[in-house]
């Protein structure tokens, strides 16, 4: 993939110094960034070892404050290590660490800029990608749609870490907390790394239900009407455990 062999050769040259970052804008690991980094790492192996990536073609993030803490470019998550913790500015101005950050960062603060979301998954999910390049939203074929705040719609193609496709998934994201990217991949956001990435494995599952509804043959999958999808938002909200 043209994506992932950019991050790899720009992940190599962020670990030679080509693109070092300027002392003057270096500082130090807080305590807190320290943790995040960490839970960061997790989550990020975890996409691997659950299947929703390959290689380093996904990339995670979660925000601390002002800065957002994210997967340098072409690393392999099974090296990341504690000095490897790579930090932008909502600016996009790299404030920690010396490795070159992903190239979907145009996504990822496009995200932080304009919604509350603490965490961002993107993935590569093979269901998910595949339901991209059929259809320009999910069929609601399951109520955990709504979890996601309704139908998931499928943002255009563009190019791979450019500003156009961070637009397209912001349009296709307006009361949504995840989207399809067409012929690309998926992007889900939450409050925590956990819920991100849950809603990511949830997307992918449903794409993956979907597909094989839909690839029995004379038979047309049933659908969920507005009505029992508004129904179902209404009881998720007050899902789980109260605290």
């Amino acid at each position: 993939m043209a994506e992932q062999r950019r991050d790899e050769r720009d992940g190599r040259c962020g670990r030679e110094g080509a693109r070092a970052v300027p002392e003057a804008r270096r500082r130090g690991v807080l305590d807190e960034e320290a943790l995040a980094w960490e839970a960061l790492v997790v989550t990020a192996r975890r996409t691997v070892s659950d299947g929703l990536v390959v290689g380093t073609s996904g990339n995670v993030s979660v925000r601390v404050g002002d800065t957002v803490l994210v997967t340098p470019s072409g690393v392999p998550y099974d090296r990341l290590t504690p000095d490897d913790v790579t930090g932008v500015g909502l600016d996009g101005r790299q404030v920690l660490g010396s490795l070159v950050p992903t190239s979907e960062l145009p996504m990822h603060l496009t995200v932080y800029r304009t919604t509350d979301a603490r965490a961002v998954v993107h993935t590569h999910a093979v269901h998910a990608t595949a339901v991209s390049t059929l259809v320009t939203e999910l069929p609601p074929i399951h109520y955990m749609s709504a979890a996601l705040g309704g139908p998931v719609r499928v943002a255009p193609y563009a190019t791979y870490g450019t500003e156009e496709l961070a637009e397209n998934m912001l349009r296709a994201l307006a009361g949504r907390s995840g989207c399809l990217l067409g012929n690309h991949g998926t992007i889900t956001y939450g409050t925590s790394l956990d819920q991100a990435y849950d809603r990511t494995a949830q997307l992918e599952w449903m794409c993956r239900l979907w597909l094989t509804a839909s690839s029995v043959p004379g038979l047309t999958p049933s659908l969920l009407s507005d009505g029992q999808m508004a129904e179902a938002g209404e009881r998720l909200r007050g899902y789980g455990q109260r605290r």
